[in-house]
């Protein structure tokens, strides 16, 4: 028997039949219904064991169904390996579950439950309550008046050859003038402020981590559904390579090479599911819950936020914490200012002394009885007049005005790193989804179209199908990019959720290395 005959004969047998395909569920949602071209345009799930979620162009098994389905609609269909062809089209009722079994299906964990333990868990929301109720503490104190002195007063106390003497007590008070104790109760409040504004750092910090980790873990688990799609269709291309050999339609070179290929895409799939389970350590790190075992994320990768750059830049100087933790500290600066300079104000040192004098009258012999005195001083301000507190209130001042603005350059300057990184992710992302991944898909469903016509080799249809993985895995790995770009830009660039959250004293954030050194994208693999 020819060489030829003898491949007709094999693409007879493999195109007649479908069926013994390995068939998988399909679930997606209709975009666009092509009755001229008889085809379904869906946004697909994934589908596990063959190819990642989607939005392709679908041929179907009957033409009625172009007549039963409309846009928007949830549709379950059939379909099998290597067949873009939608059979037993099937629209789901609305309100009604696509085909499966809820009560056996345990659903996967949202972002809004991890914001919610991570709020719950990670340690420095402890930190910082405790670092608020310091703050409220001291500032409760700077207000509070200084407390009397009492004591024993005596003088002449033996009284000489008379026996005399006097013998009592005195009670002695500061009484502070010129608004001291409201400058330092100010000074106080304004710390407490900040403290509680750094708060807000934090928790965005961890909000910030949990998102971006969330997006990572995202990405991951889609790259190893697309890993093992093309992994099985490396599978099928070294089964198929071998089965041609068999026949004489395939060389021991090329047989050899598919199982190379077999071979890398198991490595590439055991790195992607490494990579999964590194990503979820790191997101049960910040969560803080790390015995979390590792679960389904639900999300949608596709849906990017569109962001402009000037809008972000003027909110992000209006709206960052950092920001305002920095204007905080110029307010702090200032009252500090006030406060140095009431501190020289002499405050009035008031005593009463109340005795019993045993001294005795000449005229009756008798003792005086009790006696009282008082003092009253001030502490006059000649030497020290607090001149040197407040020359550095007023380099204070210089200092946090001049952090503020640069807090400010600093944030505009990151933003702009952020936005660069965020619109190529972003272009990368749209140009895949417009042109790349469908003309891919389009080239796939050429050759396999020449092949059943016998006009191309077997082979041509498997290279095509592993650049349409290929490009889809490329596809996921620029939607985590652009989602780490976007949460960065929308957290104001603030990422690290387990670092130690910032005191007043540093006078703003971005001196603790919370700036864009912080925001980091981590390739999937």
């Amino acid at each position: 028997m020819s060489r030829l005959v003898i491949f007709l004969l094999f693409a007879a047998f493999a195109l007649a039949q479908p069926q013994e395909k390995k068939s998988y569920v399909f679930r997606g949602t209709v975009e666009q219904v092509n009755k001229s071209g008889k085809r379904l345009t869906v946004k697909n799930e994934p589908i596990q064991g063959w190819m990642g979620a989607m939005t392709m162009g679908y041929a179907v098994d009957k033409e009625d169904a172009l007549e039963r389905v409309k846009v928007g609609d949830r549709i379950t269909a059939t379909v099998y390996s290597g067949d873009f062809t939608l059979y037993n089209i099937q629209v789901v009722p609305a309100g009604k579950p696509d085909g499966t079994s809820t009560s056996s299906t345990k659903p996967g964990l949202r972002l809004e439950e991890l914001e919610q333990m991570a709020l719950a868990s990670n340690p420095t929301m402890a930190q910082v309550q405790a670092n608020i109720r310091v703050a409220a503490g001291l500032s409760r104190q700077a207000g509070l008046y200084p407390n009397p002195t009492v004591g024993y007063y005596g003088d002449e106390i033996r009284g000489g050859y008379t026996g005399g003497g006097k013998q009592g007590g005195f009670i002695s008070q500061t009484i502070v003038l010129g608004g001291k104790l409201q400058a330092a109760r100010r000074v106080a409040e304004l710390e407490a402020n900040q403290v509680e504004t750094s708060g807000q750092v934090q928790r965005l910090r961890i909000l910030n981590n949990v998102r971006s980790a969330f997006y990572q873990v995202l990405a991951a688990q889609r790259l190893v559904e697309v890993r093992q799609g093309l992994a099985k269709l490396a599978e099928d291309a070294a089964r198929t390579s071998r089965q041609l050999g068999n026949v004489g339609q395939a060389d021991r070179p090329d047989i050899l090479q598919a199982e190379v290929e077999q071979q890398q895409a198991n490595v590439s799939l055991r790195v992607a599911q490494q990579n999964l389970q590194a990503s979820w350590r790191m997101l049960t790190a910040t969560v803080g819950k790390p015995e979390l075992p590792l679960t389904r994320l639900e999300g949608d990768l596709d849906a990017i936020p569109d962001l402009n750059y000037e809008e972000w830049v003027a909110t992000s100087l209006r709206e960052s914490p950092e920001v305002k933790v920095a204007q905080q500290a110029v307010e702090r600066a200032e009252a500090s200012l006030i406060k140095a300079r009431k501190t020289p104000i002499p405050d009035l040192q008031i005593t009463g002394i109340l005795a019993q004098n045993y001294e005795p009258l000449e005229t009756t012999r008798r003792p005086i009885g009790l006696q009282g005195g008082a003092q009253i001083g001030v502490q006059l301000p000649i030497f020290n007049r607090n001149q040197g507190n407040i020359a550095a209130s007023k380099g204070e001042i210089d200092g946090a005005r001049a952090a503020l603005e640069r807090v400010k350059l600093q944030l505009a300057r990151d933003l702009a790193s952020m936005f660069r990184d965020y619109d190529s992710a972003r272009v990368t992302v749209q140009q895949y989804k417009a042109e790349m991944l469908p003309r891919a898909e389009q080239a796939y469903k050429l050759y396999q179209t020449n092949y059943q016509n016998m006009a191309a080799a077997y082979p041509q249809v498997l290279i095509s199908q592993r650049t349409l993985f290929q490009l889809e895995a490329d596809y996921i790995q620029a939607l985590e990019n652009a989602w780490q770009g976007a949460i960065a830009i929308r957290g104001f660039g603030l990422i690290d959720g387990l670092s130690e959250p910032m005191s007043p004293s540093t006078g703003g954030g971005r001196a603790m290395g919370a700036g864009a050194s912080a925001y980091r994208t981590t390739s999937v693999q």
